[in-house]
């Protein structure tokens, strides 16, 4: 499986940004696909999942209310809708894809990932 994260950009404190998540290859093999996030000298962490066919949504709570995961598995890509943004939102996004049906906030418990998108808000 190979997944390609876009999307990311520079904007200013209250805009939006929308992330792309794009698989190919064995993405049957996919059962939930999430996006973390990793600031300078912080640790990765969970922002939002989504199951494979849509039906459960997770969020971190600094993402809720704010953030929106979907997907549209007839382009085999997820997205990751961000509003109300501000500069604690600035890092280097990540999508990643798990085997696993049940839901984890870890990222040691997903076995794909795409390369990063920057993301910077500035006030």
């Amino acid at each position: 499986v190979q997944l390609q994260a876009s999307g990311g950009g520079s904007v200013q404190a209250g805009g939006s940004l929308r992330l792309s998540c794009a698989a190919s290859g064995r993405t049957f093999s996919i059962a939930l696909t999430g996006w973390f996030r990793q600031a300078p000298g912080k640790e990765r962490e969970f922002v939002a999942a989504i199951t494979w066919n849509g039906g459960s949504t997770y969020y971190a709570d600094s993402a809720k209310g704010r953030f929106t995961i979907s997907r549209d598995n007839t382009k085999n890509t997820v997205y990751l809708q961000m509003n109300s943004l501000n500069p604690e939102d600035t890092a280097g996004y990540y999508c990643a894809a798990s085997r696993y049906y049940s839901i984890s906030y870890s990222a040691q418990d997903y076995h794909y990932w795409g390369q990063g998108t920057q993301v910077t808000v500035s006030s």
